[in-house]
């Protein structure tokens, strides 16, 4: 499956999110590709609050020192990894990924860092910019296909 979704702006990057949070579920992996300032954290962030389902904007930090941040949910747990600073792609063991492809929704910033330990049927979003907002391109397997068809 590839699709292609042009994003004018922050408001609608944010949407995104809130639309793959409606088809998301424990065991997904979705690996956010794009260069600084491309809007991945943005992204991941707006995901991340459809999630929590509170009326109250919380607060989804990137996880860009800490490298991965969870968040525990009543529909399920959410690991975000943000893997720019890692070394070597074995690193990403330490911080907890068998726990959280078995445990959870995968959220990966910079997944080319560890792509060969990236299970296949991921979803792939890459997102680039073309002023005066963003193109994503989504790449995925079958099981993405139909859980997508509403996007764009």
């Amino acid at each position: 499956m590839h699709k292609v979704v042009f994003l004018a702006d922050e408001t609608a990057t944010i949407a995104l999110g809130h639309a793959l949070a409606q088809v998301v579920k424990t065991g997904d992996v979705i690996a956010l590709k794009g260069e600084l300032g491309a809007g991945k954290t943005c992204l991941a962030r707006g995901l991340i609050q459809a999630l929590s389902n509170t009326s109250e904007p919380m607060e989804v930090p990137s996880p860009t020192f800490t490298l991965v941040q969870t968040y525990d949910f009543e529909a399920l747990t959410v690991w975000h990894f943000d893997l720019y600073r890692l070394e070597r792609a074995a690193e990403i063991w330490e911080l907890g990924f068998e726990d959280a492809l078995n445990e959870g929704l995968v959220l990966i910033e910079w997944p080319e860092r560890a792509l060969e330990l990236l299970p296949e049927d991921r979803l792939t979003l890459e997102l680039t910019i073309r002023e005066p907002g963003r193109e994503v391109s989504f790449t995925g397997g079958k099981n993405w296909e139909d859980r997508l068809e509403h996007l764009g």
